[in-house]
């Protein structure tokens, strides 16, 4: 690599914002190879970078004439001003076309390394090739070296025997022949050179290519093992369930007492620095109908729940009907598929740049998917009408965990979205709320929801996330933070999502894991509730998805314990009073309430992706909805009908038609800056990109049109993704 291409991209001084008692302060900044570094001084940059930001997942945002922020997923932003507005925008340029270089160059990174094994046999067997070429020219190199040298001596000969007489021309004659027999010698030697090179190189050729057959030979035989391996572990669990059956007794069940015995026990493991007593002796009461009050209070709970919208007959409060909903989606068809030939050129890869084909998919987009963490809005409805600020917060906790109601069996990857669709859900008719929500972002990919109930709730969220692909698990860490407003108090609520882990990718059946600590926080009253979601471990006596936390207000008392399983349910117990037992605090509860529970599943679920019935009614075609909407993406529609073949066609051709698109926006941004015009940056329908008062990130604000443009079906500033 030349000087010149080692150079900066750009560099120069920035005003960095550092905090509220520094305010701004200088820096110097470099621009190179797709990586924003700053340092105190020029001379700090032979020793000491005080922070670099990567471009190529970074969210470029200009705020006023001198002010940009860079952001990189949540985990890094850069707030910068410059002396002046020409200023600005010469690094707002330099840094767009870097991040444009960043991504084309990782993308050409990962396209080599797809090709990589295919390109290893073809540039061996062309180089063998090349050289069998090159030595035929040589031994006919030789064949006229030898001819030319015999026809030399043979005239050179004949002329000493003619003009033996001159003494002069017999001296240069010999002269003449001296050099002729060099010239022999040395070709002789490159003769002998030649042969050698062929021989070895013959050699080096027959190794290689034992080499490679070698190299064949083990991957077949990894292969064969690991499809092996697959078909063992799932007959041993075949096996192990059998098992089960037979020594389980028949009608054996939980009894009440042993569910507060579960429940006590995990509200004791909270804490290793304090106790909890928890006061079962209300838990339980019968009534005369000999149910339990808890069972009655679940009732009550979730009466919403107990007619579902696709069985209810009558009128809405508005004195429309309701609308008939589907309750399933067509059977998965039973496609075979070669795993392994998939997944090994995937591993340590990013999972949205995993070229995967529909068969490992669900006929749900992602925007779909995180619409789906509303199916238990009543939650929010409940909380609503609840005073008590740490209440309520124990049921905004409860909400949070329900959200992860059923991934336990929802193994299969939803569509990654295209940049610029969207999806509308309006259910306020039946479940009180709608939703929309939009891909805003490409690099890195960004998705911004708001949702809108009709009791008197707002939430939103601006979801991206890191992940990668290990081998054998697949691991998911979401970045965006999530946010939840009550109009009536105006209590502010935001949380992050916890990781989530997939394993067994190759070998087994797939499972997944719900794993990490939760923090949601009161920013109106300063309530904070910690839950714990317990990583499962072969090694530990946990019960697997189990949740544990707390409640404290804004004084760190504890207001709630909280336990329960992210699959199954939530119970909550109210702190009643505390005292002190040998150095420690002793805290006294009442007894444990039901907060949330899961619904059952369709038995039958698993032949249709194992979709709950809100799930299946999320794609269903619907009129009037925006053209980029989720539901007319032709690739998931065909996977919804087991056109499979075609679906995956399809898919490949939208791709290829966003990396179009892309690719014309680059070179348009590229073309503008080499004329000194500014190219505007890619900017969202329905959000609008700005930055965050509270904690200063990125976010994308809805801008609060789209359900008026929906009325007046005005879809033209909509893209053309499809």
């Amino acid at each position: 690599m030349s000087e010149k291409q080692a150079d900066p991209d750009m560099k120069g001084w920035l005003y960095k914002w550092t905090n509220y008692l520094k305010g701004y302060q200088k820096r110097w900044f470099v621009l190179t190879n797709g990586l924003l570094s700053y340092y105190r001084s020029q001379a700090e940059m032979l020793h000491t970078c005080r922070g670099t930001i990567s471009l190529h997942g970074a969210v470029i945002h200009t705020e006023d004439s001198c002010n940009f922020v860079i952001s990189n997923g949540g985990t890094q932003t850069f707030h910068l001003k410059a002396s002046s507005e020409v200023e600005r925008q010469k690094w707002v340029t330099a840094l767009e076309l870097a991040k444009a270089k960043a991504i084309r160059q990782l993308e050409s990174e990962d396209e080599d390394e797809e090709d990589v094994g295919e390109a290893g046999v073809d540039d061996v067997a062309n180089t063998l090739k090349v050289l069998t070429a090159k030595l035929e020219d040589l031994r006919t190199c030789h064949d006229l070296i030898l001819k030319h040298g015999a026809a030399l001596h043979k005239s050179l000969g004949e002329l000493e025997a003619l003009e033996a007489g001159s003494h002069d021309l017999t001296a240069k004659t010999k002269t003449v022949n001296e050099r002729a027999t060099l010239f022999r010698i040395s070709s002789n030697a490159m003769i002998n050179a030649c042969s050698d090179y062929c021989d070895v190189s013959s050699t080096a050729g027959r190794k290689w290519q034992r080499l490679l057959q070698h190299e064949r030979d083990q991957r077949l035989r990894l292969e064969d093992m690991v499809e092996q391996l697959a078909r063992q572990h799932s007959h041993l669990e075949q096996e192990a369930k059998e098992q089960m059956n037979h020594t389980m007794p028949p009608g054996h069940s939980h009894s009440e007492d042993e569910e507060e015995t579960e429940f006590v026990d995990a509200v004791e493991e909270l804490a290793e620095n304090f106790i909890v007593h928890v006061n079962t002796g209300q838990a339980h009461k019968r009534s005369n109908s000999n149910v339990s009050q808890l069972s009655e209070e679940m009732a009550s709970l979730n009466g919403s729940q107990a007619t579902t919208p696709t069985e209810g007959e009558g009128p809405q409060p508005n004195g429309r009907p309701k609308r008939q909903r589907r309750t399933r989606v067509p059977d998965k068809p039973n496609y075979p598929i070669n795993l392994w030939s998939i997944m090994k050129n995937c591993i340590g890869k990013e999972l949205s740049k995993i070229p995967m084909p529909v068969n490992f998919s669900e006929p749900l987009s992602f925007l779909q998917r995180l619409t789906e963490d509303f199916e238990y809005s009543d939650i929010l409805d409940r909380a609503v009408q609840i005073e008590d600020s740490c209440e309520q917060l124990s049921l905004v906790a409860a909400f949070t965990v329900s959200s992860y109601a059923t991934t336990a069996v929802r193994t299969a990857k939803p569509f990654n979205p295209l940049l610029g669709e969207t999806y509308e859900c309006d259910r306020t008719d039946d479940l009180g709320w709608r939703a929309i929500s939009e891909q805003v972002s490409h690099h890195p990919p960004i998705v911004a929801q708001y949702v809108e109930g009709s009791s008197g709730w707002t939430s939103w969220q601006e979801f991206s996330m890191s992940s990668k692909f290990r081998g054998k698990y697949l691991q998911i860490i979401p970045l965006g933070i999530a946010h939840l407003h009550f109009n009536n108090t105006g209590n502010h609520y935001t949380w992050r999502k916890v990781s989530t882990t997939v394993h067994n990718m190759i070998v087994g059946k797939l499972w997944l894991d719900n794993h990490g600590e939760m923090e949601i926080l009161n920013h109106q009253t300063g309530d904070k509730c910690c839950l714990k979601f317990i990583p499962y471990s072969y090694f530990s006596r946990e019960t697997p998805k189990k949740v544990t936390g707390y409640v404290v207000d804004s004084d760190g008392t504890f207001k709630w314990f909280i336990t329960g399983m992210w699959d199954e349910k939530i119970e909550a117990c109210r702190v009643t009073s505390q005292s002190m037992r040998g150095g420690k605090p002793v805290y006294e509860t009442g007894p444990p309430k039901i907060l949330w529970k899961r619904n059952p599943i369709c038995p039958d679920a698993e032949r249709y992706y194992n979709f709950t019935e809100l799930a299946c009614q999320l794609n269903e075609p619907e009129e009037c909805v925006s053209p980029t909407d989720s539901r007319h993406r032709p690739d998931q529609r065909l996977m919804e009908e087991g056109l499979w073949d075609e679906a995956n066609a399809e898919k490949l051709r939208l791709e290829e038609k966003q990396r179009a698109t892309r690719r014309r926006r680059e070179a348009e941004a590229e073309a503008a800056a080499a004329e000194g015009r500014e190219y505007p940056a890619y900017s969202p329908v329905w959000f609008r990109k700005e930055t965050d008062d509270t904690s200063g990130a990125l976010i994308f604000r809805y801008t609060h049109e789209y359900w008026d443009c929906k009325e007046r079906q005005d879809w033209s500033r909509c893209p053309d993704i499809f």
